[in-house]
């Protein structure tokens, strides 16, 4: 059974080394030199001057990543929890209303990323949806209940 006393503690204690005793003296450390000093470390990769590995390879490839395109979905669940029927819905007053979230660069460039509706859960009102794609199902399910659904062109 737990009990406050029995319990072992979570994290294992540091070996105090150089305090003494068998290990005294150099503290398993060797004599003198950059690694026996106290952060006496070089970083990672140094090589002692020398040019390290990750200089001397070749560059290869190619990187989409500074102009990859981010997704926010959302869920017809969420339009018909939080907007009124009748409500116009676009990316803007998603993030106003705290909806999308994102990345802080994404806030102040809405542009970065691109909205798309999908099918799940219930749509019950009649809305204005504006977004960048909509999955099929989501589609029928707002004109379904007398909605309309937008397809704004990006960039």
């Amino acid at each position: 059974m737990f009990q406050l006393e029995n319990l072992k503690p979570l994290v294992k204690k540091r070996k105090d080394i150089g305090r003494g005793g068998k290990r005294g003296g150099t503290s398993g450390k060797g004599h003198k030199g950059q690694k026996a000093r106290s952060g006496g470390s070089p970083r990672l990769g140094f090589e002692g001057g020398q040019m390290p590995l990750h200089r001397r390879l070749p560059k290869r490839g190619f990187t989409n990543a500074p102009f990859k395109k981010e997704v926010e979905i959302i869920d017809l669940s969420c339009l018909d929890s939080v907007f009124n029927a009748g409500d116009i819905v676009t990316r803007d007053i998603l993030i106003e209303k705290g909806i999308l979230k994102g990345k802080k660069s994404q806030r102040i460039f809405k542009a970065l990323f691109k909205l798309k509706v999908l099918a799940n859960g219930q749509l019950t009102k009649k809305l204005i949806v504006h977004a960048d794609a909509f999955s099929e199902s989501a589609l029928k399910a707002i004109q379904e209940v007398g909605g309309e659904a937008h397809v704004v062109k990006g960039e």
